[in-house]
């Protein structure tokens, strides 16, 4: 791949990246099929991705019709890479196997090593023969929905369909490695004003909150909405705090800490509860929801807005979901991604139905939303969360780190780019939008 890092840093022609030759193996960030009880019988927390998850070098696979191979400059950690790391809830190769039996190009994808990786920057060495709408040399991010376009249940919303998998999860070849494998209908414009780390971050958690707020598939967001957003300088709430903003809604973020308090009102939240200093405790020491800790949470809400929130932006799952359920507005909408605290919800019955509430299930986001969601990125409207970044060699601290809560925002990965930076081709716009804005999580949230 050093031929081909070259190339890129020297602005080569498609022409030139054509003529190099593809290598025999690239590196990628692996866990093996042999380490899956490797942590049996300790709690999540001990569980630590600096033990399971390495960089070994994989075999280049078969480029189908419609696929397209992507020399990758830089990947990010997300949730799933860590619950794959830790085995956690089940091996993720069992989701490659089931793949495996789906015909000659599903069986690719069943190996002994699972490279892992939902996010993606980087140029376009080889397309398929099926491939249309992009050339070689092209600057791409990659979002994380991989689905059969010939499944007709993919053609309303792709995200209802029978063969909707997450890449780099429930697939292999994924972004946290030099090269890529990918779908064509995987690929997006890479925001020209951002470097490669910067857009890297971007397309998994962007999309998500994109689609739980904004699209008619999530909350359907409307001007002037309360909306309460846990862990709202989070990899995903620190998007969903900027379409509030964006959209004219009237945001609540909750944060842990008084340095991610300061953060959230850099971003423009004005309405921010600091837990560390609140003190809430959803469940007494029995183990049982404490609903008074739920009330006293909604009237805080409401000293600072004045209302209940339209909207709760959940993602916690298990320690927030009852308190979210509670909290939310007489005919108002708890939609929901993800479950980082535990994916086993409690909560008061009684609060949904006699209150006409609704709670929304969303995940990621059909290629319409993920391209929306990219453009909005593309104009500087909606900036990126990078907080920390880390070369491929350290994805093990990178991937505990977001284990742990030790970040705010998005830790990235450089897989192929040797530094940060690189990759800015449209200057002036980054002027325009403002580097202290761009950068943000960099300068409040390391």
């Amino acid at each position: 791949m050093d031929a081909f890092l070259a190339a890129i840093l020297e602005g080569a022609p498609p022409e030139d990246l054509t003529a190099i030759p593809l290598p025999e193996s690239y590196r990628g960030a692996v866990v093996r099929r042999r380490d899956v009880a490797m942590f049996d019988g300790l709690p999540s927390a001990e569980k630590d991705p600096r033990r399971s998850l390495s960089v070994a070098e994989v075999e280049v696979p078969e480029m189908a019709p419609d696929e397209a191979l992507v020399a990758v400059m830089a990947s990010s950690i997300n949730f799933n890479t860590v619950w794959s790391a830790i085995f956690e809830p089940l091996p993720t190769f069992e989701f490659l196997r089931r793949l495996g039996r789906e015909g000659y190009w599903g069986a690719r994808h069943d190996r002994d090593l699972h490279v892992l990786g939902s996010d993606a920057s980087g140029v376009v060495i080889r397309v398929g023969s099926a491939v249309r709408n992009w050339r070689v040399g092209d600057e791409v991010v990659v979002h994380c929905n991989y689905v059969d376009d010939q499944d007709p249940s993919a053609h309303d919303d792709s995200m209802l369909a029978a063969s909707q998998r997450i890449w780099g999860y429930e697939s292999n070849f994924g972004g946290l490695a030099e090269l890529s494998l990918v779908k064509a209908n995987q690929l997006m414009p890479k925001p020209a004003h951002l470097s490669w780390e910067e857009a890297a971050v971007n397309a998994l958690t962007n999309s998500t909150s994109y689609r739980m707020l904004i699209s008619r598939n999530g909350a359907n967001m409307r001007l002037g909405d309360v909306v309460l957003v846990w862990g709202a300088v989070g990899g995903l709430g620190g998007y969903a705090l900027q379409y509030v903003l964006a959209a004219g809604g009237v945001p609540v973020g909750v944060v842990s800490s008084s340095r991610k308090a300061e953060l959230a009102r850099a971003l423009g939240c004005a309405a921010v509860l600091d837990r560390s200093e609140r003190d809430y405790r959803f469940f007494a020491a029995d183990g049982k929801a404490d609903p008074g800790e739920w009330r006293r949470l909604g009237a805080d809400i409401r000293s600072l807005v004045g209302e209940d929130p339209d909207i709760v932006f959940e993602h916690p799952g298990r320690e927030t979901f009852g308190a979210s359920v509670y909290v939310a507005k007489k005919g108002g909408t708890v939609v929901t991604c993800a479950a980082t605290s535990g994916y086993e919800v409690t909560y008061d019955n009684r609060h949904l139905w006699m209150k006409l509430k609704t709670i929304k299930g969303s995940h990621f986001a059909n290629y319409a939303e993920a391209w929306a969601a990219n453009k909005l990125i593309c104009q500087g409207r909606i900036q990126p969360v990078l907080s920390a970044t880390f070369p491929l060699e350290q994805v093990g601290e990178a991937a505990w780190q977001v284990h742990r809560n030790l970040h705010e925002g998005k830790i990235g990965v450089r897989c192929l780019a040797p530094e940060d930076g690189l990759g800015i081709r449209d200057p002036e716009l980054r002027a325009r939008i403002g580097e202290e804005r761009i950068t943000t999580f960099r300068r409040l949230g390391a």
